[in-house]
């Protein structure tokens, strides 16, 4: 492998640099041990992450599900279907706009999210329990910061 021994960065983009390749990695870690934990129960994580979101906002549209869980509607419609394949989700159309479709989950649905949920927030808290309260408080803000930035998701030309 070549390295570039030339190539050097202000201090404030190497900073950056490495702080973007730390989140990442610790992304990835993160990711990774709660997918499995996921499949544990038999699902995917996508398909987790709708259930929780049912289970805790209650039915919502297919239209605000891909916003929340920041997924396309292709998914959406696919993590959907095979939810309602396995009996833990259904779709119900709205009574006063035949064209929103809600998502509900099923009573076998809600009683395996109820069944799992609780051991899923025990083994999450486990994962944070490397960092202490007040840095777990203080990690939140500083990604929710980061996340709200201006630039954050903006186009930037190339």
């Amino acid at each position: 492998m070549k390295t570039h021994p030339d190539r050097s960065y202000p201090p404030e983009q190497d900073r950056a640099l490495r702080t973007w390749i730390s989140l990442a990695r610790c992304y990835a870690s993160v990711s990774r041990a709660t997918d499995r934990m996921i499949r544990a129960y038999g699902l995917t994580t996508p398909q987790f992450a709708l259930m929780e979101a049912l289970y805790h906002l209650g039915s919502l549209p297919l239209s605000e599900i891909g916003q929340k869980l920041l997924v396309t509607s292709g998914n959406v419609t696919y993590v959907m279907d095979n939810l309602v394949e396995l009996g833990l989700v259904s779709r119900e159309r709205c009574e006063n706009d035949r064209r929103v479709i809600y998502a509900r989950l099923t009573p076998k649905g809600e009683a395996m999210i109820e069944r799992i949920f609780p051991r899923h927030a025990s083994e999450v808290r486990e994962l944070f329990a490397v960092l202490s309260p007040e840095e777990q408080n203080h990690l939140r803000d500083l990604l929710k910061k980061l996340g709200r930035a201006e630039r954050i998701g903006a186009e930037q030309a190339v």
